[in-house]
């Protein structure tokens, strides 16, 4: 099955239906004792065979939700025909997609763990308003306590400084009024994709504030679905 990325925190219209098979608490792995989970929705007709990952997350945690509440915010992907695997985590959806785009491997062929023997490549990637650059970011912070890691690791996760010519197609999505992560974190980012010839596009949404609603969050909903159909589809 091929996969994509996607960041969290994008709402539909909420007369918006779906109808899915959700297949919930999957357990992808464990944490200081807690398991984590994913929900799986495949669309109930007309699948297309791939998959979009869904990183179920806001300001470097995930909220957990009966997956029936998500139905309506993945909508127009089931309708379409992509299944959807919503994953609860402990980072910033736009971020982790992008890390998880950049930053993917082949495989370790030398693991004692069948999973890590896997390569972790995906298709394309979507992220809206991700933070790229975690040098400026960490240290001490009552509001995200998730970013007080010691400065020299910083550079590791940084997807700015992650950018090659063989990472996947890669769409950014940022409201040039987002006082949360400022818009610049995405033209840097635009950039860096560039430079490296990543095939890679830049949307600004006008007023846009960090978590778009409205028509905020349906311009950026079609240009994430026409994304995912130029690039995931034959």
């Amino acid at each position: 099955m091929t996969a994509c990325l996607l960041t969290c925190l994008m709402m539909l219209s909420a007369g918006a239906q779906a109808q899915a098979r959700i297949i919930p608490n999957v357990v992808y792995g464990h944490k200081d004792g807690m398991a984590l989970i994913y929900d799986v929705f495949q669309p109930e007709q007309n699948a297309n065979g791939a998959a979009i990952v869904y990183m179920v997350s806001g300001g470097w945690f995930s909220r957990w939700t009966e997956p029936e509440n998500r139905l309506a915010s993945f909508a127009s992907m089931l309708a379409e025909g992509y299944t959807v695997i919503a994953v609860h985590h402990g980072s910033a959806g736009g971020h982790l997609s992008l890390m998880l785009g950049l930053d993917a491997d082949d495989g370790m062929a030398d693991s004692d763990d069948p999973i890590m023997q896997a390569g972790n490549g995906v298709a394309a990637v979507v992220a809206y308003f991700p933070p790229v650059d975690l040098r400026q970011m960490t240290g001490p912070n009552d509001r995200f306590p998730a970013l007080d890691f010691p400065q020299e690791l910083a550079a590791g996760i940084s997807p700015l400084l992650l950018a090659d010519r063989n990472d996947p197609p890669v769409l950014l999505i940022h409201g040039d009024a987002d006082e949360l992560v400022n818009i610049s974190h995405s033209e840097r980012m635009y950039s860096a994709l560039q430079e490296a010839g990543v095939v890679s596009e830049f949307i600004t949404i006008e007023g846009g504030a960090h978590g778009f609603r409205g028509d905020d969050a349906q311009e950026a909903a079609m240009a994430r679905l026409e994304w995912f159909n130029q690039h995931l589809l034959d």
